[in-house]
């Protein structure tokens, strides 16, 4: 496996660095928080290997890729991963698709704005993308509000291959 640059971009209160093995730990603790299990799924993944794994399986492919996938957010005052925001392509979307997931504690302190503002400007002025989408659960309030805030608009209700749930899909033009 080639070593990929790391790129990390700076908000006034946040660092969005490349998610790499070293948040095996923080991946784990992630996917396993009662959120991310109820909006997006169970992604099996119990131990700090499988988390290393998973970065390995799903990370590290598009990263090499495309030159993005996810950023793992870290709080610069004291170094706390919080949580997880990127740009990702997904089977059955057509395009980028920005996501994004925090632990509870840091949920509702503007965060998650934050880093996807910042993920927002990078997308069009680093990489060149001009049109993002973003999808959630109907039942996913807090989701759906930041991506209306965000300036996302909400286009029909799709779902995607091997997944059940109802999704609505929202898109934005950069």
């Amino acid at each position: 496996m080639a070593t990929l640059p790391e790129l990390i971009f700076d908000t006034d209160r946040l660092q969005l660095r490349s998610t790499n093995l070293d948040d095996a730990d923080f991946t784990l603790r992630l996917l396993n928080s009662p959120k991310w299990i109820e909006y997006i799924g169970d992604r099996n993944v119990h131990t700090v290997e499988e988390a290393k794994q998973y970065i390995l399986d799903r990370v590290v492919p598009q990263q090499e890729r495309l030159g993005y996938a996810s950023f793992t957010v870290i709080r610069k005052s004291d170094g706390v991963k919080m949580g997880s925001c990127g740009l990702y392509d997904r089977e059955g979307l057509e395009g980028v698709d920005l996501g994004f997931a925090f632990l509870p504690e840091y949920e509702g302190q503007g965060y998650a704005f934050e880093s996807a503002s910042k993920i927002l400007d990078v997308s069009s002025a680093k990489f060149g993308i001009k049109k993002l989408q973003a999808i959630t659960l109907e039942v996913n309030l807090s989701s759906r509000s930041l991506l209306e805030k965000l300036g996302f608009t909400f286009k029909e209700k799709i779902n995607l291959p091997n997944d059940p749930e109802e999704l609505m899909l929202y898109k934005l033009e950069l």
